[in-house]
């Protein structure tokens, strides 16, 4: 994919995940791209390690990942920030 691809995608989907996880007001559009951009590679990590695909390209498949690995992101920093 082109960075504008993952840009977009990332963007989507950390606007999503942070809507999911009641976030959305505590940041921006820049910070929900990086969430969205890390959270797909989280996402495509964890769905390769129960078997399925990662990150197939621009569409709703990725999109679902994203989302979810932008979900798990989220949840991650909440409970590394709450053990401090």
């Amino acid at each position: 994919m082109s960075i504008l691809a993952w840009v977009i995608l990332g963007g989507i989907a950390g606007w999503i995940g942070s809507i999911l996880m009641s976030t959305n007001e505590s940041q921006g559009i820049i910070m929900n791209i990086v969430i969205g951009i890390l959270g797909a590679f989280v996402g495509g990590f964890l769905f390769s390690f129960i078997g399925g695909d990662g990150i197939t390209g621009f569409n709703f498949y990725s999109l679902f990942v994203a989302i979810i690995g932008s979900v798990t992101f989220i949840w991650l920093a909440r409970v590394l920030k709450t053990s401090q």
